[in-house]
């Protein structure tokens, strides 16, 4: 990616908060990189050269800024240039893809050679794969230090690194100094209760919290989900292990993540997948500028122009919902759910007094495909595909993982029992995190698109009107959902 490094100079210097985590500033005479709205005094235009992302920067040999902490810009990678392989490559590094695999193997997964995926990460993010892998390690770790308790051991467990030398080896020969020179003293330092850490995720403003809360507070299931007041919470169920997370408003422009779990080593997963939950990588100015120039669509964003799209927390449980959800009403469908949460799902296996809404986890793949879920009071048709669905799952537990593209993504979904174009867009939308997901024969986006005498588009014709808001149509389904719910 070519950057104007003038441009670049001129928003640092009025430390415009748009290019907040669009850009990074590297400081030749001090070897620092910093991002634009550093409070530190701006340095020369001769001395400064900007990068397009954090791990560009990093591989250039420039480290971190201690004052404006780089760790805590807004994640953009996922909406920074126009390349949606680079996108969904993103996606899964941030899912830990690179964790235990190679960049070939990276590759692979999205149709493309090792070498083609290299290109297209330097021209859209300046940096290798494998560099915005360490970049994220090294930036978790420093939120880390800076936000938690944790000891250094476990803080070199948490954010992937393999064992606490290279954690150490990496901090000396980034920074400098070892890891525990970065920490201001705190007196004692614990993980917690029940092993639990307190981490800001950070997102670019505007966010509608509310409309958030709303949509999880709907089909929040018994026994596994609970919204109270502004805070959603829910069972986890990852490595082998149970634990649970609460997620509230934070400090500015960030949701404030509490997370109970006794492995530290799935926190990087678990972030990521609260970050996708919750939508925070969008660029909502991008998206409101592009979908706005619909004169339908323009008022409906003007009122709520931070509405995010609810991502989910794993695949199965979506697409058990959305089968579930098939004819019949959204209260019915968690009704369901929770009849089948008791039935399948296995207890906690240490109950949490604050919250004692929170009984069990989502029932796995291999107890759903052997259990008789018609029994709990659906058509035998619809059981059969559940239990088709779950077996498919076990099978291939990568099933709802990111593919190549959209197209494929769901043509690929539709071959699982039970799901249909409605359901594969739907599981695309908020599983996979496809942008321009759009499930064109939903009643209530065309109930939302009724001229003034009532009449629907049909299906077709909504997806010809929706050809112009690309490659945001999974936002444009949102304000419509919201319009038509109000």
């Amino acid at each position: 990616m070519d950057l104007d490094q003038d441009a670049c100079y001129r928003a640092v210097s009025t430390r415009d908060v748009r290019f907040d985590g669009r850009i990074f500033g590297g400081v030749k005479t001090t070897g620092i990189y910093c991002r634009p709205i550093c409070p530190a005094r701006t340095p020369k235009r001769e001395n400064m050269i900007f990068y397009p992302s954090a791990a560009a920067a990093q591989e250039a040999g420039f480290r971190p800024c201690l004052r404006c902490r780089p760790e805590t810009a807004p994640d953009l990678g996922a909406w920074r240039g126009s390349s949606s392989t680079v996108s969904r490559a993103l996606g899964l590094i941030e899912a830990g893809a690179l964790d235990n695999a190679d960049v070939e193997t990276l590759a692979g997964r999205l149709g493309m050679g090792e070498r083609q995926l290299r290109r297209l990460f330097k021209s859209h993010l300046g940096a290798s794969p494998i560099a915005v892998a360490q970049t994220r390690r090294v930036l978790l770790a420093k939120q880390l230090i800076h936000e938690t308790r944790l000891p250094m051991s476990e803080i070199a467990l948490a954010s992937g690194f393999g064992s606490v030398r290279r954690f150490n080896e990496t901090f000396q020969q980034l920074f400098g100094r070892p890891p525990s020179s970065l920490r201001r003293a705190q007196g004692d330092v614990s993980s917690g209760p029940l092993g639990e850490v307190t981490i800001l995720l950070r997102y670019r403003p505007p966010y509608d919290w509310s409309a958030m809360l709303d949509f999880l507070r709907v089909r929040a299931i018994p026994g596994v989900e609970v919204v109270e007041a502004s805070r959603y919470i829910r069972t986890i169920d990852l490595d082998g292990a149970q634990g649970l997370v609460a997620v509230e408003p934070g400090e500015t422009n960030a949701l404030k993540a509490t997370i109970r779990f006794p492995k530290l080593s799935s926190l990087p997963a678990i972030i990521a997948r609260l970050r996708r939950v919750f939508d925070l990588a969008v660029d909502p100015d991008a998206v409101g500028r592009h979908l706005s120039a619909d004169p339908v669509l323009a008022p409906l964003i003007a009122a709520r122009p931070g509405l995010r799209t609810p991502g989910a927390w794993d695949g199965l449980e979506l697409a058990v919902r959305a089968v579930l959800g098939q004819q019949i009403t959204v209260v019915a469908a968690i009704n369901l759910a929770g009849k089948m949460v008791a039935a399948y799902g296995e207890p906690l296996t240490r109950l949490d007094p604050d919250f004692p809404g929170l009984t069990h986890v989502f029932p796995t793949a291999e107890c759903l495909a052997a259990a008789d879920i018609a029994a709990l009071g659906m058509p035998r048709t619809r059981g059969a595909a559940l239990s088709s669905l779950a077996a498919a799952v076990a099978t291939d537990p990568h099933i709802f993982s990111t593919r190549r593209s959209l197209e494929e993504a769901v043509g690929q979904l539709k071959c699982l029992s039970g799901i249909g174009e409605w359901t594969a867009q739907y599981i695309a939308m908020r599983q996979m995190r496809e942008p321009d997901a759009f499930p064109a024969a939903d009643i209530g986006l065309m109930r939302a698109l009724a001229d003034e005498a009532g009449v629907r588009p049909t299906p077709k014709e909504l997806l010809a009107r929706a050809e112009a808001w690309r490659p945001w149509r999974a936002y444009a389904a949102q304000h419509l959902w919201a319009a038509d719910a109000a």
